[in-house]
């Protein structure tokens, strides 16, 4: 490392700021008039130059040659467009302007010392060729430079790591922008260290902490879209141990396909935080289920089902129907789907049908009539603490609106169905759980009664960026000053993206059969303790502790919520098979026989109308393997009820009424 470093002290001039703030079309003036003033100094120049002296006597044919090349010259450059581009963000095309219009100019010239018999030297043209753009080229370069260097220092000063192309289109945008100032490169390439980039340093990242100090660098933005994953991961562990932000540019998949461009700086994708590559999909699996057929996807507002939504509209089905029961989570996929339709000239259709899937008369009867092949189940309460607390909504939409779907899709003649499920199904410790698990036990069966639809299941860990995750939580929470609060410090979880989960879903609709669970296989569980502390110190801060008072955000322990387990699990057994994609696993699973099945949802049902949760627990109990709680919670509602002195609650939550057609779904000979 070097022992010092240039420390820069360039302040704003006043009268730079008053010319560059001039109206444009006054600025546009004073370029054509300086343009035009260079021509005949130019010749001027060119002839004494050729002369070798000033004895050269100028004579009408030389002056009314340099006349015609100055009109001709202000035709050319007005109708080439070279005083439409901005000056001081000129780029390589405008450059490429200049160097024509200069040519012309000079040809101009050429003709004109020859038909006006002039008795200049024939080599004049050529030096009059290199004094213009000198003057006019090289002009245009030093404003340029000048209004770069003048705002370079205003903003918030950065290093730019990765000097690729990427980092120079980011150079490009942050003069334009004014919000940052860059001061240096960082590149790994030790080819790089030494050399200047449009007036920027390229630096070996070892020298940055000397760097913050000496220059007073506050960001640091990646400019490495096409990196590999666990290289910007040992990147980002290397950053993080310094005091500065951390931003980054959009993924080179998002720039290739338009959806963002370089200019745009963003917060560092916490997959960057955890490390893991992404599994890519496999594209005949993500196809075999939607090309050119009718596809349907429930909760199709939600997170995971929007994901579903877009991929799926991505693979070419001849008809995409949205079912949801929000109105405003409808209408904003829905909105979304018809934006890239037309941007994309895709034509497919787009249905959005307000139900809810706990009607099997209105499913059955969507499903039927446009002869849908393949429902993707993503309709379901999520959250924990939620469902922990309405019990009986939790397992009225999650059970039974599953059932529901799944009986409906049977009797439809639907080829795929393809259920959406959790790994805090697996031994829960919850409601949620165990309504999913449930879930997933109503699929078995079906897949075993109704052999002419294939069913399968996919259970995943936890989805980055979905509703109710925990990043956007620690980001709002870092945001506002903290604390970050996390629940246990031995909490662990699995992680994958939105995309993955929605791939994951798709793929497994081609492989699956006889009730199948897919999973992904997403590497070792990640502690949430952990994740906390390195958004913090990616976001530019310092975690405040007992050692270190001074820091700033502080991660307080709040304890176990409600059916909260430290570790989630993927399959409830050892009998896992490989697939022809190398990371999905198939697990094979206990499952109950129909008829026994039938008798405790009945039954259920029953406990939730009335909510009895002595037999609530027991039902759950014996549906559910693994499934261990200390105590059920208590519906908020319900409780208000006994708070109140009602005598009788069983009406409450009546999960099937009396005047839906479909109450006895249970009780049929189906």
């Amino acid at each position: 490392m070097k022992d010092s470093l240039p420390r820069f002290s360039i302040r704003p001039l006043s009268m730079a700021d008053r010319l560059y703030s001039l109206p444009r079309n006054i600025k546009q003036i004073i370029l054509i008039s300086f343009d035009l003033c260079v021509i005949p100094i130019a010749v001027w120049v060119a002839i004494v130059l050729r002369w070798g002296g000033m004895s050269f006597q100028f004579t009408a044919s030389e002056l009314l040659a340099v006349a015609t090349t100055i009109i001709f010259s202000a035709i050319i450059f007005i109708r080439t467009g070279l005083y439409r581009a901005m000056v001081r963000y000129m780029g390589q095309q405008a450059l490429t302007t200049v160097v024509k219009d200069v040519s012309w100019s000079t040809i101009a010239l050429a003709l004109s010392l020859f038909l006006f018999r002039s008795d200049a030297p024939r080599s004049t043209p050529l030096i009059y060729w290199a004094i213009t753009l000198f003057f006019i080229g090289g002009g245009r370069l030093l404003v340029r430079s000048s209004y770069q260097n003048l705002h370079r220092w205003s903003g918030k000063k950065v290093a730019i790591y990765g000097a690729g192309d990427s980092g120079r289109q980011l150079l490009q945008a942050l003069f334009q922008s004014g919000e940052f100032a860059p001061m240096v490169f960082l590149d790994d390439s030790r080819n790089l260290h030494g050399t200047v980039i449009n007036g920027i340093p390229v630096y070996d990242p070892n020298e940055l902490p000397q760097l913050i100090g000496d220059m007073d660098i506050t960001h640091v933005l990646l400019a490495l879209p096409n990196a590999e994953r666990s290289h910007k991961r040992k990147i980002i562990d290397y950053l993080t141990s310094l005091p500065i932000h951390i931003k980054t540019i959009p993924s080179f998949s998002a720039l290739v396909s338009g959806l963002a461009q370089v200019s745009d700086i963003v917060d560092v994708d916490v997959e960057d935080l955890l490390g893991r590559e992404t599994v890519p999909p496999q594209p005949l699996l993500l196809t075999q289920c939607i090309t050119n057929k009718v596809v349907l996807v429930t909760g199709a507002g939600g997170s995971i089902g929007g994901e579903l939504c877009r991929q799926i509209f991505a693979c070419a089905p001849r008809e995409l129907i949205l079912v949801d029961t929000s109105e405003f989570n409808l209408y904003s996929i829905h909105r979304e789907l018809v934006q890239i339709a037309a941007q994309k000239s895709i034509k497919t259709s787009i249905i959005p049908l307000l139900s809810n899937v706990q009607n099997e008369r209105k499913m059955r009867g969507i499903l039927t009539q446009f002869g849908v092949n393949t429902v993707y189940h993503a309709a379901a309460y999520k959250h924990v603490p939620i469902v922990e607390h309405n019990i009986a909504e939790g397992i009225d939409n999650n059970v039974f609106g599953t059932l529901a779907t799944a009986r409906a899709a049977a009797q439809a003649k639907v080829e795929t169905f393809v259920l959406v499920s959790t790994d805090k199904a697996v031994r829960p410790t919850n409601i949620m759980g165990a309504t999913k698990r449930i879930a997933e036990l109503i699929v078995q069966a079906g897949a075993r009664k109704y052999p002419d639809t294939k069913f399968c299941m996919v259970r995943f860990g936890n989805v980055l960026g979905s509703s109710g995750s925990v990043v956007p939580l620690f980001r709002e929470q870092i945001n506002k000053g903290g604390p970050v609060t996390v629940t246990h410090p031995d909490v662990q979880r699995y992680f994958m993206t939105i995309p993955e989960a929605a791939q994951l879903v798709l793929q497994a609709g081609a492989m699956g059969s006889e009730g199948d669970v897919f999973v992904l296989d997403m590497g070792e569980p990640v502690y949430i303790i952990d994740l906390a502390k390195r958004m913090i110190k990616l976001m530019g801060h310092v975690e405040k502790t007992t050692d270190n008072a001074e820091g700033n955000i502080e991660i307080r322990f709040i304890g176990l919520r409600a059916g909260e387990k430290l570790v989630e699990e993927l399959m409830l057994g050892d009998k896992v098979t490989g697939t022809i994609h190398p990371k999905i696993l198939r697990a094979q699973e206990e499952w109950i026989p129909e008829d026994i099945l039938r008798r405790h949802l009945i039954a259920l049902r029953r406990a939730c109308e009335v909510q009895n949760y002595s037999a609530l627990k027991t039902l759950l109990k014996e549906l559910v393997r693994g499934f261990e709680t200390p105590a059920i919670g208590v519906d908020f509602a319900w409780q208000k009820n006994v708070e109140q002195g009602s005598s009788s609650a069983k009406n409450i939550y009546p999960l099937f009424s009396s005047k839906n057609s479909d109450s006895k779904t249970l009780h049929s000979s189906d």
